[in-house]
């Protein structure tokens, strides 16, 4: 395989917050899952994360809030955010994911210098009531389509894992590609004793084919990402995603969980012959 591989890396600004219920997520207070909490992070800390990643290859920074959407406050904490980064770390392309937004809310981010938005729909339409109730589907699809009203580049992916049938997988897919997404990340539920789903039941295989259903299914999609749970999902077999079809995967830690140090990720792409984008 040729193409060369986006790094994405994330950072939780505001962590374990967020008053929703999705049965997925151990950033919401209800199932008080033993994390880190706080409400904003230090700048300082946030720009030697940036600086990190910038060091490390990437070439996304998304910058991630533990709320249901955006509050004026946390809006301008964002924006605060996303200016001191690019001070520190300017080849990163900025991206927020804060949840659900309006119209207005996107435009005053993409004028703080940030390129992207990534709103997950998670899952399909159908089977979204069994994970969440105090939200509906339909506001995370909205908010996408407000991202490419802004004219931000979209970030929207899923979860698998969460036990929803293959009929729901294609559903969310066939809802993913209706909005056109640049950026397509896959998360494998990564499961915390705290939450009320059971652990992950899918395999390797299992996941390797959902990897190339979703490139079949999103042929435009500029990037196929392996974000959250790969590490746990492959284990050894990580270099497999590249083959199944992704280009792009997250680096360092994720929002609640570990990941692996990123130099390994960058052994592991040597390894395989891939080189690192170094530009979008």
């Amino acid at each position: 395989m040729s193409e060369k591989i986006f790094l994405c890396s994330i950072c939780n600004i505001n962590s374990g917050t967020c008053n929703e219920d999705c049965k997925f997520c151990s950033q919401s207070v209800r199932y008080k899952a033993d994390i880190e909490r706080y409400k904003q992070k230090p700048i300082e800390d946030i720009q030697k994360e940036a600086l990190a990643a910038q060091e490390n290859g990437a070439l996304g920074f998304c910058l991630v809030t533990a709320d249901k959407g955006l509050t004026d406050k946390t809006l301008d904490f964002v924006c605060e955010v996303a200016e001191a980064v690019q001070k520190t770390a300017p080849k990163l392309r900025l991206i927020a994911c804060n949840g659900t937004a309006t119209l207005t809310q996107l435009k005053t981010l993409k004028s703080a210098g940030i390129k992207a938005y990534n709103h997950n729909l998670e899952t399909s339409e159908a089977f979204y009531p069994e994970i969440c109730t105090t939200h509906p589907w339909s506001e995370r699809y909205e908010t996408c389509q407000n991202v490419n009203e802004a004219g931000m580049v979209l970030i929207s992916g899923g979860i698998f894992g969460l036990g929803e049938s293959q009929e729901d997988r294609v559903s969310m897919l066939e809802s993913l590609a209706s909005l056109s997404p640049t950026s397509v990340p896959i998360n494998f539920y990564h499961h915390n004793p705290a939450l009320q789903l059971s652990p992950n039941p899918l395999k390797a295989d299992e996941a390797l084919e959902l990897i190339r259903l979703t490139r079949a299914m999103l042929p435009d999609a500029q990037r196929i990402m392996v974000a959250g749970g790969r590490e746990m999902m492959f284990k050894e077999r990580q270099g497999e995603i590249f083959e199944a079809g992704a280009n792009s995967i997250v680096i360092g830690n994720y929002l609640t969980t570990a990941g692996r140090a990123m130099h390994k990720d960058l052994e592991m792409l040597a390894s395989l012959g891939l080189e690192v984008a170094t530009q979008v």
